[in-house]
């Protein structure tokens, strides 16, 4: 814009000084154009500082833009591995249960071996004690006398 007007002004200069090569401008209308001069000067540096600050605002927002898209870059790279985690969890989860089953099936494998000999150990136990038991005493069977046979039925045509 300070260019723009530079040029402009350069440009009327130019055409005055060029159109009347004569002219000498007196001094009031030369007065009149310093003064607008000065005021054209002051407006282009108040032009000057509006763009000067118009530019930190745009650097600072640039700044945070950059630093907002570093944000959601960072955000959307978490939240990528975060999806990945849970979709590998169930997979994670059975492998590290039949981690933990291992020992668990082999001390059933152990208790049921122990517990087959244990019952093979009881049956044996429980036999030789009935056959001891049988010799030590005689069994108490009713006897009848002989001469009751025909008091029962016989059960040989049946």
């Amino acid at each position: 814009m300070r260019d723009n007007l530079v040029q402009q002004l350069s440009q009327e200069l130019f055409r005055l000084v060029k159109g009347n090569a004569s002219f000498m401008p007196s001094p009031e209308v030369s007065e009149r154009h310093l003064s607008e001069v000065r005021a054209l000067r002051e407006q282009l540096q108040g032009v000057e500082q509006q763009v000067t600050f118009y530019q930190e605002q745009i650097a600072d927002r640039d700044a945070e833009v950059y630093q907002l898209r570093q944000s959601v870059q960072e955000l959307t790279d978490r939240s990528r591995m975060l999806e990945q985690v849970v979709q590998e969890l169930p997979k994670i989860y059975r492998q590290k249960f039949a981690e933990r089953m291992v020992p668990i099936r082999e001390k059933v494998t152990q208790i049921q071996r122990e517990n087959r000999q244990l019952h093979a150990e009881l049956q044996s136990v429980s036999y030789r004690l009935a056959v001891r038991t049988r010799r030590q005493t005689h069994l108490d069977l009713p006897s009848f006398p002989k001469g009751m046979d025909a008091a029962f039925p016989s059960f040989g045509n049946a």
